[in-house]
């Protein structure tokens, strides 16, 4: 049975801190992420966490002056140490090809951890030998890819039953939770039923967005890490699509076609409109 995910289901996940909240009961969420090739990711992601509620981010990859000149609130160093970590958000923003072996020794490590992981980009190809939980988000060519290094036949994805078989399987294969990107996202667990999240505006498909969609992903899932991994994922996504909605006009307008037209966005502002979408719902 295929679930179709409301603005409801969403608001239902939402919180406002209480007087017995601290910086971490709202979430710690852990990123490594962006490179010296690709700053721009780690930056954006940092900013998603952030603006999506953690209490706090920690950044141990490798454009750590770029993120602490935009979110000098963001702990930087090498390693998480002694901070408790509620999720990880790994690979936007690298390329696989290039990874050295400290690198990809220190994604293994998070990868074998207890803790929830993102797993994006350049670190999809380690998540067929992970242990801890996991939600991978592939877009189209990374979908395909990862199927074909499981072994997996490839999948025509210009029909949706096709595609949420396709996840149901990966997702069923890596005993991990996979959310497939696109107009119509689609989500599945290991053991779930399949989630469907399709009111994004157009302008949403600009670079850069995956990207923040990974720090939203990470800041839900840490918010609340008993919760299922699909769910916080499918709200993510909703949340992330709303903000895209509101940065770009088309929220709340109208058209001769009955909706706004709206106007071109980047990726940071989608980050920039998360607290007012979450504001609107938990009002």
């Amino acid at each position: 049975m295929l679930r179709e995910w409301t603005r409801a289901d969403t608001s239902e996940l939402l919180r406002v801190p209480t007087a017995d909240d601290d910086k971490y009961s709202r979430g710690v969420v852990g990123l490594r992420t962006g490179s010296a090739s690709y700053p721009g990711a780690a930056v954006l992601g940092v900013e998603a966490a952030w603006r999506a509620g953690a209490g706090y981010v920690l950044y141990t990859g490798g454009a750590r002056d770029a993120v602490l000149a935009r979110r000098p609130e963001t702990v930087a160093r090498d390693e998480a140490g002694r901070t408790r970590v509620g999720a990880w958000v790994i690979g936007s923003g690298t390329d696989a090809e290039h990874r050295d072996e400290r690198e990809r020794t220190a994604l293994e490590e998070i990868l074998r951890g207890d803790v929830a992981v993102v797993v994006d980009a350049g670190a999809l190809d380690l998540a067929a030998h992970a242990t801890a939980p996991m939600v991978l988000t592939p877009h189209a060519g990374e979908f395909r890819r990862l199927r074909a290094g499981l072994g997996l036949e490839d999948v025509d994805l210009a029909t949706e039953d096709a595609r949420v078989a396709g996840v149901v399987e990966t997702a069923s294969r890596l005993g991990a939770t996979v959310l497939l990107k696109g107009s119509r996202t689609v989500i599945a667990g290991p053991d779930g039923e399949p989630i469907v999240i399709g009111d994004a505006p157009a302008w949403l498909s600009t670079a850069g967005s995956g990207d923040v969609l990974g720090g939203v992903i990470g800041a839900l899932i840490a918010a609340d890490p008993a919760r299922t991994l699909a769910v916080s994922a499918a709200a993510a996504v909703w949340l992330h699509g709303r903000a895209a909605a509101r940065a770009s006009g088309v929220a709340g307008g109208s058209s001769a076609g009955g909706r706004a037209a709206g106007h071109p966005i980047v990726a940071l502002d989608v980050a920039e409109a998360l607290p007012g979408a979450i504001g609107e719902l938990l009002s």
